[in-house]
């Protein structure tokens, strides 16, 4: 009897480097576009193997399974995915950590830049025909002359501060399990998440979604940000609340803002973070490279392959 790997959902053009990994056993690879968990549930009742980029993996999609043995995730994050329930199935869930550090890294640094240096803004006159700076003197900044913070010192954080260092700006650091020296030593001050909203001119996101960090930049936080800074996110959606980053853009106390990632993706054709001048958004591309896309599905199948071997499988998240 082959086994069955079941593919939730994807956003590539085929499955056929999935096919060809895998080819070393017997599997079925089904591939299906799920959107809501009772599609979801329906696909992996009997999948050996489940892999999933963004589909909504939730406890009834879980409970459905009857012999699954591994959950694993197209990417880095796994909030579509109901840890606790599939632990207290004893199915682990796997991520991808390290495939596209250097990509995020310089998305975030792109942005920061098309924000400090009005890139896109200026960009959309001269397209419009125009020879002029859409925005006065004082909205371009030198990265040198500000104070940048960044949330969040795993990976791409760390890797973030590693760009930022040459450009000369000071660089403040808040997370709450990483140690002063690491920190130190990467050129950035550790300081506490309130004194570096307070502080910092241009904030960066590099946090995980989950229950401490979904919502962290609000209405309360947005108040502590200096007047006029700046807001970056290249992490996950819903560590902004994205009605409160609206009304700080529109009152001024954000002077702009980049976004890679939203809550809700995609975002709503009549939200106004469309159509605000003063805010970047991208369709959630900034692990994209050819290189990155590869080792992530390649190792995808490589845990997939063990999993289906009885063989230890790395990168689990859910303590399985």
């Amino acid at each position: 009897m082959p086994y069955k790997v079941v593919v939730t959902d994807y956003g590539f053009s085929d499955l056929n480097l999935e096919k060809e990994a895998l080819a070393p056993l017997d599997v079925v690879l089904e591939g299906v576009q799920c959107r809501t968990v009772e599609q979801v549930a329906a696909a992996v009742a009997d999948a050996d193997v489940v892999i999933t980029q963004f589909a909504p993996v939730r406890e009834a999609a879980i409970a459905a399974m009857k012999k699954a043995r591994a959950i694993i995730r197209y990417g880095i994050g796994v909030d579509n995915v109901d840890l606790a329930a599939a632990a207290s199935r004893k199915i682990p869930v796997c991520n991808v950590p390290d495939y596209c550090i250097d990509e995020v890294a310089d998305h975030t640094l792109a942005l920061m830049l098309a924000l400090t240096r009005q890139i896109v803004t200026n960009a959309r006159v001269v397209r419009n025909g125009e020879w002029k700076s859409a925005v006065p003197a004082s909205a371009f900044h030198s990265l040198r002359n500000l104070t940048v913070g960044v949330v969040g010192f795993g990976r791409i954080g760390r890797a973030v501060v590693q760009r930022l260092v040459p450009f000369g700006c000071k660089i403040l650091v808040s997370d709450p399990v990483v140690s002063t020296a690491a920190v130190q030593s990467s050129g950035a001050e550790l300081v506490k998440l309130e004194e570096l909203l307070q502080k910092s001119d241009v904030v960066t996101l590099h946090c995980p979604s989950m229950a401490a960090t979904r919502g962290m930049i609000n209405r309360q936080s947005l108040t502590l940000m200096k007047e006029g800074s700046l807001l970056v996110n290249a992490s996950r959606g819903d560590l902004v609340v994205t009605e409160d980053a609206i009304e700080a853009l529109r009152l001024g106390r954000l002077s702009g803002a980049a976004f890679d990632v939203t809550n809700p993706e995609p975002l709503p054709v009549d939200s106004p973070l469309r159509s605000l001048p003063q805010v970047i958004v991208n369709s959630h591309l900034a692990s994209v490279s050819a290189q990155a896309v590869q080792r992530l599905r390649e190792t995808v199948c490589s845990i997939a392959l063990a999993a289906l071997k009885g063989q230890p499988i790395k990168n689990i998240v859910n303590g399985v």
